[in-house]
């Protein structure tokens, strides 16, 4: 019995959660027409739910399997019938979920992943976050969230393979020249997060509803504001 229980310990804290709250977790292929790869991406459906779907777009290296959380199944409990269907997209480790040279990743996104039928929103963390709001601009979206988005003042600041060349990161700089979003923006960010300034300046260029908590980068800050997320995509999409 001592042999279980540290298993199970072990596995809920390697999952990130110990329970759905009720929500069934789908794990399904995607034979992607733009990126000529097979995705592994995930559908969580809450026991309860409404008319709606949140796309939520996963930071570097970190997979669809890295946003299923304790604090996102307990959001989705708590939203009731107000909860949407979220789609956990497969970006690979660093597409940075736009169109580049090994594939057309935001394309992926617009054309595969949302659905055609009812009301989307879309969010994203860290990178995923930049990728939401890049993306936002593109598509019918009820709310766009970028929750510690990972922002740029200029292609030399960006990470290593964030994009294939400088002509890459201009096509696709939002900070520099912001896009133009059709429905409500969230954008959050830590205090001590290293993206906090350019995180902030695009917040007030596009005129998001900003949130700048105390915090770092890191999951610990995203665990603690997760209702929040969900809140305000419900607020406009329930």
């Amino acid at each position: 019995m001592a042999a279980i229980a540290v298993y199970v310990v072990v596995r809920d804290l390697v999952r990130g959660y110990w329970t759905t709250r009720g929500a069934h977790v789908e794990h399904y292929t995607l034979h992607s027409r733009y990126v000529h790869a097979d995705l592994h991406e995930i559908r969580v459906v809450p026991a309860q739910h409404g008319n709606w779907t949140l796309v939520l777009l996963h930071g570097r290296g970190g997979g669809p399997a890295g946003m299923l959380s304790q604090s996102l199944f307990d959001a989705l409990h708590d939203l009731g019938k107000r909860a949407p269907v979220v789609l956990l997209p497969d970006g690979g480790d660093h597409s940075y979920w736009h169109n580049r040279s090994d594939g057309d990743w935001g394309s992926m996104v617009l054309r595969e992943v949302v659905p055609r039928h009812g009301r989307v929103a879309i969010g994203g963390i860290s990178v995923g976050g930049y990728g939401a709001l890049l993306l936002g601009a593109q598509g019918h979206f009820c709310a766009i969230g970028g929750h510690s988005p990972a922002l740029w003042f200029g292609g030399a600041d960006s990470a290593a393979g964030a994009f294939d060349d400088a002509e890459d990161y201009a096509r696709h700089d939002i900070v520099n020249h912001p896009r133009h979003y059709s429905a409500p923006v969230w954008i959050d960010v830590g205090t001590d997060d290293p993206f906090h300034t350019a995180a902030v300046h695009y917040a007030h260029k596009i005129h998001a509803q900003l949130h700048v908590w105390p915090g770092g980068h890191d999951s610990g800050y995203w665990h603690a504001h997760m209702r929040q997320y969900l809140a305000f995509y419900a607020a406009h999409c329930a």
